[in-house]
């Protein structure tokens, strides 16, 4: 259960209802829309380099595949339980029709802290999960990527595991390396589309991106590429935090030089240049002009939204704020572009890569980055434009579009 009593299905599914509300969407639909097409648990034993065993949970969860062959990450996480995976996976059907690519939703994971495994610990995990999967997975049928810590190794390990029972199948799963058909860009594709999102806003609004204070919780692959990309463009990020807190220098960090000194096996305090030590509440609640969460889920709620001085909130991190938290925000006049467009960056460029893979041709990374900000921009646009003509907020406007083209394909296809 989340913090305001809803569990994360159900507050998305909230999410859901006051949209579908906006356009009147039929009792039916609702009731197919609102449900999972299919749900698979696998166990997934383990043997650790000392020997012992562990057993561990794995799930993936098909939300609807009325747009096309499923799509969505796969994360290790010890809250990468049932219900928390069926909640991301409904987000990827809205994420993927707001974007308008032909995929539906789909999430998978397993209940796992990875941060004390092996690498090879981490390979037979995920060579057992894929074995455990594999008959619900295919290049036209479900296709996984990298989720909470997972990357391109854990993709390779999937694309070579499926591929010893069906033949080599690099269009299995997207978010690969390039040497392995993975597309030049993908990597930064979830931070990029933020900081592409954010500047479509910025068009929009007149808001002027030079010297925006951006802070940015979460320093992991999406929140560290957006606060490179944010400073490219002219914005000063004045604050970044990972899992063991966060730093703030009013005048404007270096996130290059932090980012190398975390990928380099430190986190973002190591980072020896002039800042004040901040936690990540703190962050959250610090003076910025806008706010990007790009860490866990449920951070922003009924009992801390109050507190966010930025203007606009980002939403980097899928569902980090509950409905709770989302109409104080909203009461407040903070403008809240949703996870559903927000985050849509990776999975528009996992479509370039799987795409490529199909047709044995791959784009240079210019022309990739090119595709992914003018694909964001669009639904930016059109998400804007239907929440001015409905008078409704991003949040609501970016779920009607989803809900609206999947209930057509839903009833083209002749599902109800």
């Amino acid at each position: 259960m989340t913090r305001e009593g809803l569990s994360a299905f159900e507050a998305v599914n909230r999410y859901f209802g006051q949209a579908a509300g906006i356009i009147g969407l039929d009792d039916d639909m609702w009731s197919v829309l609102t449900s999972t097409y299919r749900e698979i648990s696998v166990q997934v034993p383990v043997r650790l380099d000392d020997g012992s065993l562990i057993v561990c949970q794995g799930y993936r969860v098909q939300h609807n595949g009325a747009r096309g062959p499923y799509k969505g990450g796969v994360r290790y996480h010890p809250a990468a339980q049932l219900e928390e995976i069926r909640a991301l996976a409904s987000l990827m059907t809205w994420k993927t029709a707001l974007v308008d690519i032909p995929f539906g939703g789909a999430k998978g994971g397993i209940a796992v802290d990875p941060s004390g495994m092996s690498v090879t610990e981490l390979e037979r995990m995920t060579r057992r999960f894929t074995n455990g999967i594999q008959h619900v997975i295919g290049i036209y049928r479900d296709i996984p990527a990298p989720d909470m810590n997972t990357n391109a190794q854990t993709m390779a390990w999937m694309m070579d595991a499926f591929g010893s029972g069906h033949g080599y199948s690099p269009a299995i799963v997207t978010g690969k390396p390039v040497a392995l058909g993975g597309a030049p860009g993908r990597e930064a594709a979830t931070g990029r589309g933020v900081v592409d999102v954010l500047e479509a806003h910025a068009a929009h609004t007149g808001l002027d991106l030079n010297g925006l204070r951006v802070a940015i919780q979460g320093f992991g692959n999406v929140g560290s590429w957006a606060a490179m990309e944010a400073a490219r463009r002219g914005c000063t990020v004045v604050a970044v935090s990972d899992q063991w807190g966060g730093i703030r220098r009013d005048s404007g960090l270096d996130v290059t030089a932090v980012s190398e000194v975390v990928r380099t096996g430190g986190n973002v305090r190591d980072y020896a240049s002039d800042h004040d030590d901040i936690t990540n509440d703190e962050l959250l609640s610090g003076p910025c002009d806008v706010l990007i969460p790009a860490a866990l889920d449920e951070q922003l709620h009924s009992d801390n939204a109050d507190q966010v001085q930025a203007a606009v909130v980002v939403e980097a991190a899928n569902y980090p704020t509950t409905p709770g938290g989302d109409k104080i925000l909203g009461d407040m006049g903070v403008v809240v572009i949703p996870d559903v467009l927000a985050n849509a960056g990776g999975v528009v460029g996992s479509y370039f890569e799987w795409t490529m893979n199909i047709q044995q041709f791959q784009w240079k990374e210019e022309r990739f980055n090119e595709e992914l900000a003018d694909k964001l921009r669009v639904a930016y646009g059109a998400t804007a434009a239907f929440a001015e003509s409905k008078g409704c907020t991003l949040r609501e406007a970016a779920f009607a579009i989803g809900i609206e083209r999947v209930a057509n394909a839903s009833r083209l296809r002749g599902y109800i």
